[in-house]
C-alpha cells in the first residue's frame, strides 16, 4: 500500500471527475500503522526518504481536497497518513496513538513537525513520549480531529461534506489549498486572483448568486 500510493493518487489527481478524495480503511480500522516485520523493506525507521514518507508527500501534495474518514484504529503509520489529509473525521469511539517509542525507532522528521504544527508540541510529546492509545475526545481537543460522529453517522458526513466541497468552485479550492498549505508567495496569490477572473469562475460565480440559482463552475486543473 505504501508503496502504491504515490502513483494511484497522481492517476486520481490527473481526472478531472475527481474532485475531493476520502481516504478511509478497510474493516472497521482506518489504519493500524505501518507492518513492524517489514520496516527495513519501507526504508523508514526514522528515514525521512522511506516509503511511508514518500506516501505521505503524495497525500499533502494531492491539489484536491482530501479528507480522511478514521473509524476503529489510527495508530502510527495511520496518523502519518491522516494528518497528510486536509480534514479529519473520526467516529466517536475511534483511537489514535504514535508508537514509535515502542519499538526504539525515530519517527521521521517530516511527520513530527507536521504533528507539532497540528496539535502544539505538549499534546505531541504526550503522543511521542508515552506511545499510548488516546480517545477521541482527546483528539478532537486537540485539534488531530476536525470533527467526531457516532459510527452510524459517519459515512453519510464524510460523503455529504465531500459532496457539497465538489458542487463550490475547484479554482477556489485549489487556490485556498496551496494558500492553506504555504505554497504560495505573493505573486502566485495574485496569479490566482486573475485567473479567476479571466477563467470565468468569478463571474459565474457572481452571475448565479444575483439570479439565485446554482453555480455551474467549469474550471478544472490542469495537471
Amino acid at each position: 500500500m505504501w508503496h502504491d500510493l504515490p502513483g494511484i493518487l497522481r492517476i486520481l489527481a490527473d481526472n478531472p471527475a475527481v474532485r475531493v478524495l476520502v481516504l478511509t480503511g478497510a474493516g472497521g480500522t482506518f489504519c493500524s500503522g505501518a507492518d513492524i516485520s517489514e520496516i527495513a523493506k519501507l526504508g523508514d525507521g526514522g528515514d525521512s526518504t522511506g516509503a511511508t514518507v514518500a506516501a505521505e508527500r503524495a497525500l499533502r501534495e494531492f491539489p484536491k481536497p482530501v479528507i480522511a474518514m478514521i473509524e476503529g484504529f489510527c495508530v502510527g503509520g495511520g496518523c502519518q497518513l491522516a494528518l497528510a489529509c486536509d480534514l479529519r473525521i473520526a467516529t466517536d469511539n475511534a483511537r489514535f496513538g504514535i508508537t514509535p517509542a515502542k519499538l526504539g525507532l525515530v519517527y521521521p522528521l517530516s511527520s513530527t513537525h507536521r504533528l507539532v504544527e497540528q496539535i502544539g508540541p505538549s499534546a505531541a510529546k504526550l503522543l511521542l513520549f508515552s506511545a499510548e492509545l488516546v480517545d477521541a475526545s482527546w483528539a478532537l481537543r486537540v485539534g488531530l480531529v476536525d470533527e467526531i460522529t457516532a459510527p452510524e453517522e459517519l459515512a453519510g458526513r464524510v460523503h455529504g461534506l465531500a459532496r457539497t466541497m465538489a458542487t463550490r468552485s475547484q479554482l477556489t479550492l485549489s487556490a485556498s489549498k496551496e494558500i492553506v498549505d504555504g505554497r504560495a508567495d505573493e505573486d502566485a496569490f495574485r496569479a490566482w486572483q486573475k485567473l479567476s477572473e479571466d477563467s470565468g469562475e468569478l463571474a459565474e460565480g457572481v452571475s448565479a448568486f444575483l439570479a439565485r440559482r446554482s453555480p455551474a463552475f467549469a474550471w478544472t486543473p490542469h495537471l
